[in-house]
């Protein structure tokens, strides 16, 4: 009974209450702060991708180093790209114009010749030309009478379009596999994240948002990476996919001028009112189908 009074004896004036475990929690929290934003700070102290990358295990770090290699594959090959479909794009109209406007055949062989290495028109120009003198140095020959000129030069054209078209997509199988392959293998680094994260929240009995926040929000930082390396891939791949396809199409322009030119003697001009051809003699060269 006496310790019952003791206990409910009111306190002396001017004397302060012990503090209670709720105030001590609240006054060992730092000044300005919370027990909420508290939190918060520790849970945003152990997110970010220095702390992504020093929790890597062996696949997390086999799929950011892959992430990264596509990464600059695909930008080596979209500068390559680029600066290949603006130059031949540059060049283009005026190597097909110079070799129209030269006095002689022999004239624009000479003026192909001096075209730069990478340049795709005086390529197939310099094979048509090659394969039309190396026709008419064998005549009379079993090679001239099993293919005749139309036939030898248009194969030529056709090799020659074939090759200039296969450089043409250089690196493009580098981007279609990064732009399809890339959301994937960030996708995979997240669930390999978030698989370890739950274990680690599962082992510490604890789910309050300092521990959850920060090895969940690390784990989408790979998807966000996976999406930053197949966006520009898949823009890129498109755009010169399209370019590729205009450029193809000069190129047929431009063989089918060649081979009028160096199976008859003369160009065809599209312009000029249609007439009809007389049928080649037995043994002439045929046209072209």
């Amino acid at each position: 009974m006496q310790q019952d009074a003791a206990s409910t004896q009111p306190a002396a004036p001017g004397s302060v209450p012990p503090p209670t475990d709720a105030a001590a929690a609240v006054t060992a929290a730092p000044a300005g702060m919370s027990p909420a934003g508290h939190s918060d700070a520790a849970a945003l102290s152990q997110m970010g991708f220095d702390h992504l990358i020093h929790n890597f295990d062996v696949l997390g770090f086999a799929v950011f180093w892959v992430l990264v290699v596509m990464s600059v594959g695909s930008w080596f090959f979209i500068v390559i790209n680029a600066w290949r479909a603006i130059a031949i794009r540059a060049r283009s109209a005026r190597v097909r114009h110079v070799f129209w406007e030269t006095s002689s055949a022999q004239e624009a062989v000479r003026t192909m010749e001096e075209q730069p290495k990478w340049e795709p028109f005086s390529k197939i120009a310099l094979e048509c030309a090659s394969a039309a003198a190396h026709h008419q140095r064998h005549e009379g020959s079993r090679m001239v009478e099993a293919l005749n000129r139309s036939e030898f030069i248009d194969r030529a054209l056709r090799q020659g379009v074939a090759h200039e078209s296969a450089r043409l997509e250089g690196g493009l199988t580098w981007l279609a596999t990064t732009g399809s392959t890339a959301p994937f293998l960030g996708l995979l680094g997240t669930v390999w994240g978030i698989y370890h994260a739950l274990i680690r929240i599962g082992a510490s009995g604890n789910a309050g948002i300092e521990t959850v926040a920060g090895p969940v929000g690390e784990a989408l930082i790979m998807t966000a990476i996976g999406l930053g390396v197949a966006i520009p891939a898949v823009l890129a791949y498109n755009f010169f996919v399209r370019a590729n396809r205009v450029t193809n199409a000069q190129f047929d322009e431009f063989a089918h001028d060649l081979h009028d030119f160096f199976a008859t003697g003369a160009r065809v001009d599209s312009g000029a009112a249609s007439t009809v051809a007389t049928p080649p003699k037995p043994g002439a060269g045929g046209a072209r189908k």
